[in-house]
């Protein structure tokens, strides 16, 4: 595969990243987006409803199989691209097409850029496999549940991507710890805003990724009424504005000169806080769609993101304007880090 199709691909699965990746300085970029598509084909596994829990998790060992290099790479495409319904996207059966040069990408670069990918879709795609069978539309035990499913989806991205900033930058080891305890929860801030976006899509289908602590108290799940349906959001999104605070932390931890790596988590971390702006102020929104940021609000996260990059100071007085009004429940990062984190 050639670095111009994995970007193709990438516009197709996801135009946020197909928008931020390119910022970052080769040779990462390139790492960046094959890690991308990677943990992409896991997910596709996950979200196919044809597939039953057992066939789903048959299908992320063999996947598995494959990077490792235990298996040929055509035996996924040919065994699972026949058990793709409509209810996975024309993009993502496209790609699952592309397993065998996706992969064949993946093996050309160095040893240790592998194994760092291997590594991070390995937890990924085990804890989606485990939450395959704790997904209802009861929701997840507790905060705690909550916090190791969404380190589980998102939390080890955070650590994988920590891991390959250090491969093309050694000199970020010296902070290595730190920085990968606030990615962490950069992770699960990016995570728990799209749990609070889609959770009308996923009561659709019939799961819901909330707390049952909330839920116990007839606060969220069914919901009883707007009154305190609102109060139950505005809670889980003070808890997500925080991990975002932890995740501007994390990108001003990341040297002014690096602009690429900063633009990077500077322009994701800027569209979920202004997603969550939207979320609190939309008491009626049904789907995902209805509290999307619009091309507009993009273009302003990426103006103000440039024009303030290099200046910690600006970029902290930036995002306190663009999160002005959303509640913000600060944890204790290092103490998640070591209750969640498989790294």
């Amino acid at each position: 595969m050639t670095e111009p199709l994995q970007a193709e691909l990438l516009a197709k699965v996801s135009r946020t990243f197909a928008l931020t990746i390119p910022q970052l300085p080769a040779p990462l970029a390139d790492w960046v987006g094959n890690a991308y598509l990677l943990c992409r084909i896991a997910d596709t596994i996950e979200d196919e409803p044809a597939l039953s829990c057992e066939e789903k998790a048959s299908f992320i060992q063999l996947f598995l199989d494959v990077l490792s290099g235990t298996q040929p790479a055509n035996q996924l495409h040919e065994q699972l691209s026949p058990r793709l319904s409509s209810g996975t996207s024309l993009a993502e059966q496209e790609l699952i097409t592309q397993t065998v040069s996706v992969i064949a990408h993946y093996q050309q670069f160095p040893d240790d850029v592998q194994q760092i990918l291997l590594r991070g879709v390995q937890i990924m795609s085990r804890g989606m496999a485990r939450y395959q069978y704790l997904a209802s539309p009861q929701g997840l035990e507790d905060q705690t549940a909550l916090d190791h499913y969404c380190y589980a989806v998102a939390g080890v991205v955070g650590e994988m991507l920590t891991a390959l900033f250090i491969a093309y930058r050694p000199a970020l080891s010296a902070n290595k710890e730190e920085l990968r305890a606030l990615s962490v929860s950069f992770g699960l801030g990016l995570q728990l805003t799209n749990i609070l976006k889609d959770v009308w899509d996923d009561a659709r289908r019939g799961v819901c990724w909330w707390p049952q602590t909330l839920i116990r108290q007839g606060i969220v799940w069914p919901p009883t009424d707007k009154q305190t349906l609102t109060a139950s959001r505005k809670e889980l999104v003070a808890i997500a504005n925080g991990h975002l605070r932890d995740a501007l932390d994390y990108t001003l931890a990341l040297p002014a000169e690096e602009q690429g790596l900063r633009q990077f988590c500077l322009w994701a971390l800027g569209m979920a806080v202004l997603t969550l702006q939207k979320i609190q102020r939309s008491d009626d929104y049904i789907n995902g769609s209805n509290v999307k940021i619009t091309r507009k609000d993009v273009r302003r996260v990426i103006l103000g993101c440039r024009l303030t990059g290099r200046y910690d100071h600006g970029l902290r007085l930036l995002f306190a304007w663009w999160a002005r009004g959303l509640g913000c429940q600060r944890r204790c990062y290092r103490q998640l880090y070591r209750t969640v984190s498989c790294w």
